[in-house]
């Protein structure tokens, strides 16, 4: 309903808003660098982040009209809204909220789940130089997973990318502090199953489906998702023994 600021902070330039549900989220827009395949990937790696236990922000769905922001005076920004006109994505605001400092000690069995959703969802994005977590009443919170799933930004040779051993997880923030990896693979293998990424793919809206250089039905990119999550648990030693060998 309001557009209050936009956070320059983020490459896609997300934006603090206010909903008509009183309550204040950061948009991701549809119009951004990387389009609806960015929301894709935040709401796939929340979603996962959440069934692990980890915290991470209420994940909404958030519609624009035409009228939103038509007050901004950025001739950026109003391109950009003008682009996401209808279904974005929004993250409940934690109001002051701050960034992770590397310095500060986290408990080592959410920082290997961190590490592991990481490497799981090929995100090449929380690194000392964009930490992609902040820390609200002293506890832990992940935002940020736009960067997961870069697979499907080329859409070939998925086979190839779904035994992705993931060397970037060797620049990963928590990765020192992760000295319980082995036991976080177990939690995942516990707590993720194929019918909760069948739950998960089947609610990718098909607004954010219709893509102009893929010759694919909505449904039969979910089946593509969904099998590159179910295909990527069952060998998790893959991008497992990565990360313990980037540890050594």
């Amino acid at each position: 309903m309001r557009y209050i600021t936009p956070l320059r902070e983020g490459g896609s330039l997300p934006a603090l808003a206010e909903a008509d549900d009183g309550f204040k989220y950061v948009l991701k827009f549809r119009g951004a660098g990387h389009g609806v395949k960015m929301l894709i990937s935040e709401y796939l790696g929340g979603r996962i982040a959440q069934q692990l236990g980890l915290r991470i922000p209420e994940l909404v769905l958030a519609y624009l009209d035409e009228d939103f922001g038509r007050t901004e005076g950025d001739e950026e920004i109003q391109d950009l809204l003008k682009g996401s006109q209808g279904l974005n994505l929004g993250l409940h605001y934690l109001p002051g909220a701050i960034a992770y400092d590397s310095s500060l000690k986290v408990d080592p069995l959410i920082a290997s789940k961190i590490v592991w959703l990481d490497a799981f969802t090929t995100n090449i994005d929380r690194t000392f130089n964009n930490t992609n977590l902040l820390v609200w009443h002293k506890e832990l919170w992940v935002i940020d997973n736009g960067a997961s799933f870069y697979f499907h930004h080329s859409w070939t040779d998925f086979e190839r990318h779904v035994l992705n051993p993931f060397p970037y997880i060797k620049d990963h923030v928590l990765l020192s502090q992760a000295n319980k990896l082995d036991e976080a693979d177990s939690y995942a293998k516990r707590v993720l199953s194929e019918a909760f990424f069948r739950e998960i793919t089947r609610l990718i809206p098909d607004e954010w489906l219709q893509w102009n250089d893929v010759q694919l039905s909505p449904d039969a990119i979910r089946h593509v998702y969904f099998n590159f999550l179910s295909t990527r648990l069952q060998h998790s030693e893959n991008f497992l023994n990565t990360a313990s060998n980037a540890r050594k």
